[in-house]
């Protein structure tokens, strides 16, 4: 039998968390992560799942549910990315998959995706560095695309305020990084 260890996107077995002033970047790798796509026909039933999972209303355009256990925020017309603790949604796909049945396609993210949560008084300065995101307008469950040294990726205001999460390819992992990094560095 193989000793196999899962490796995290930025290389290791232990999240990675680096301070500059009073922000602070955390690789989360506690994310579990599914893409909803509602099948054509579909589309009411499916965004009524959702909202039934969210205790709501499915994610609006710009916006994400911030739900606990899962959350949930819009990706395009009919499509959402739905996340949960990895810990205790492990098969969040399979859950999923066996809620909406016949009314979404249901697709595994997890391990396609690295996430940061970045904390902490002076985010806006940071992400002004980064992106042309208009961060100042951004409110607690709006959720954006945007590109950071173009790398395409999901920007999230969560709550309290000065919590962002991105999300962006598990490949540019190391890349996404050190662009915020150094914009941290920069701006603080």
């Amino acid at each position: 039998m193989h000793d196999l260890a899962p490796i995290h996107a930025l290389g290791g077995a232990d999240r990675r968390s680096d301070t500059e002033g009073d922000v602070t970047l955390t690789e989360n790798l506690g994310l579990a992560l599914a893409s909803v796509a509602a099948r054509r026909g579909h589309e009411a039933a499916c965004r009524a799942h959702l909202g039934a999972l969210l205790e709501g209303a499915a994610p609006e355009p710009g916006k994400t549910v911030l739900h606990d256990p899962e959350a949930s925020f819009w990706m395009g017309p009919d499509q959402w990315m739905v996340g949960a603790l990895f810990e205790s949604h492990e098969d969040l796909a399979v859950q999923l998959k066996a809620r909406f049945e016949e009314t979404a396609s249901i697709t595994e993210q997890t391990d396609g995706w690295v996430c940061f949560d970045m904390r902490g008084d002076g985010v806006e300065a940071v992400m002004q560095l980064c992106c042309n995101l208009d961060i100042e307008q951004m409110q607690i469950g709006d959720a954006t695309r945007t590109t950071i040294h173009y790398i395409g990726v999901y920007v999230l205001r969560r709550d309290p305020a000065n919590w962002l999460r991105i999300l962006g390819p598990r490949s540019s992992a190391g890349s996404l990084h050190h662009a915020l990094t150094a914009a941290m560095k920069a701006a603080l």
